[in-house]
């Protein structure tokens, strides 16, 4: 069994200046259905959102691979504080 909010750490914590900062929110969880909020410092907002979305896409597409493998559906937004 995955566990999301560890496989959201290991997919954000590299690519941010103040790891301390980040928060993993499971929002809800409804059947199969999962929905995280990850908070960063708003200077790292930039690094994990990537040019044009792209590194949001890529962690999204990780996450969604995941959760299709244990039968799931999982919505990740991601946000500065």
């Amino acid at each position: 069994m995955i566990k999301f909010e560890e496989l959201i750490e290991s997919l954000i914590l590299p690519l941010v200046a103040y790891p301390e900062d980040v928060e993993i929110i499971k929002v809800k969880e409804e059947g199969e259905n999962l929905e995280y909020k990850v908070l960063v410092n708003s200077s790292d907002l930039g690094r994990v959102i990537g040019k044009g979305g792209s590194l949001a896409k890529a962690i999204r597409t990780v996450l969604y691979a995941g959760a299709s493998k244990e039968g799931k559906r999982i919505h990740l937004d991601i946000d500065g504080k």
